[in-house]
């Protein structure tokens, strides 16, 4: 019989992680439950149990895109708050879909509700399309009777989620070009360009500068070693993913990140504001506290981060509040912290969250703003200044036989 890895939350919202035998997936997650715990992952075999997932995974050929699960979620919140019951919103769902893949997935989600299960075990059968997540809030708006204000809200935090990345990739388009651009113009230089003047100063004999020496040494080892420049970033790149692979190595590389000076502050910003909206969106939609801090380290991506929530979850365990166990992290912004505690003694956690996730968002994409507006101007002069490196070179090498013309 099969054995799956898994990881679970107590009753009591203590975070559990072991094995277990079942014939299948779903069969394990049966039994997790039957034993009254929360599943979050049920991977079979010695499959890594991995510190994050995001919210949708479609590793598939075919599968459906995350702006078309997105509508998905809208338009489903939408039908079922016009009234319609759910069978007959997934099968309208089903008509209107334009995209082949989503239109496959609500059939089959379709289909398992006609036949007697609820929405989240018909979307928990799809595998990996949905995350623990946003099937842990679809089973809370079941519980609740709120259904189609689960997935409003469930619609509103994906949507907002996805705007901030499409900000970030959508800034980093146009350094990511310049770069490309000026490695091309160097290596153009080099190899085409730089090597039509050796054979001027070959057949003089003459001493060259070392500038020039080191300009016309690093053209010919990109003329006959420029292959191994590729195997040597594949290599590199292979090692440096097998390391991260280890939870050890993941953890001391995010730890790295969070202390360098740029990065570090960026990161923190952008694992705060996914920490809070998700948080709020659980506890909006009924999710305890406990459950809800154990769910939210599912969704952060810097391992350093995501071990601040299971040290968290263990102080909440204690009785402790979220704004105390908080306040003991060096990680933790101290702003979050002090309007996590106001939200606590308002009252009024949740609103809190989502409005220090709108605060750190912003922060995000005015620190990128900035960052770009310097890494900018240093490409084009570290550009403009190498080409000029070379040319001199060349030049001072040209002069140089001037003078032992004359």
């Amino acid at each position: 019989m099969p054995v799956f890895r898994y990881r679970a939350v107590s009753h009591g919202g203590e975070m559990l992680q072991g094995e277990i035998e079942a014939p299948s997936r779903a069969a394990a997650i049966e039994k997790l439950q039957g034993a009254g715990h929360l599943p979050i992952s049920a991977e079979e075999g010695a499959a890594e149990i991995r510190g994050q997932r995001p919210v949708f995974r479609w590793p598939r050929w075919g599968a459906a895109r995350h702006d078309a699960i997105r509508a998905m979620t809208r338009e489903l919140a939408t039908l079922l708050q016009a009234g319609l019951p759910l069978d007959q919103a997934l099968s309208t769902l089903a008509e209107v879909s334009a995209s082949p893949a989503v239109k496959k997935l609500v059939r089959d989600i379709y289909a398992r509700v006609q036949g007697g299960a609820a929405l989240s075990q018909a979307m928990e059968a799809q595998g990996e399309s949905f995350s623990r997540l946003y099937l842990n809030l679809i089973r809370a708006g079941e519980a609740g009777g709120a259904l189609e204000t689960v997935l409003q809200r469930l619609a509103d935090y994906l949507e907002r989620s996805a705007a901030l990345r499409a900000s970030i990739v959508s800034a980093l388009i146009y350094p990511v070009i310049l770069l490309c651009i000026a490695l091309f113009s160097v290596s153009a230089l080099l190899v085409f360009v730089v090597p039509q003047f050796v054979p001027l100063f070959e057949d003089t004999g003459a001493a060259l500068p070392l500038a020039t020496r080191l300009v016309f040494g690093a053209a010919e080892g990109l003329q006959r070693f420029w292959w191994a420049l590729p195997l040597a970033l594949g290599v590199g790149g292979g090692l440096l993913q097998n390391r991260l692979k280890a939870p050890a190595g993941r953890l001391r590389w995010h730890s790295f990140l969070l202390r360098l000076p740029l990065s570090g502050g960026l990161i923190t910003r952008l694992e705060v504001a996914r920490f809070a909206r998700t948080l709020g969106t659980l506890l909006g939609n009924g999710v305890p506290l406990l459950t809800g801090v154990a769910l939210v380290g599912e969704v952060i991506n810097n391992q350093a981060i995501a071990a601040v929530m299971s040290r968290v979850t263990a102080r909440l365990e204690q009785g402790g509040r979220l704004a105390e166990a908080l306040v003991r992290e060096p990680h933790f912004p101290a702003l979050a912290v002090q309007l996590i505690r106001v939200g606590e003694e308002s009252g009024q956690l949740e609103a809190m969250l989502l409005k220090i996730a709108d605060i750190y968002d912003t922060e995000v994409n005015t620190t990128i703003k900035r960052l770009l507006a310097l890494v900018e101007p240093v490409l084009i002069l570290g550009l403009g200044g190498l080409i000029a490196v070379i040319i001199i070179s060349i030049l001072v090498a040209i002069l140089g036989l001037n003078e032992l013309v004359v």
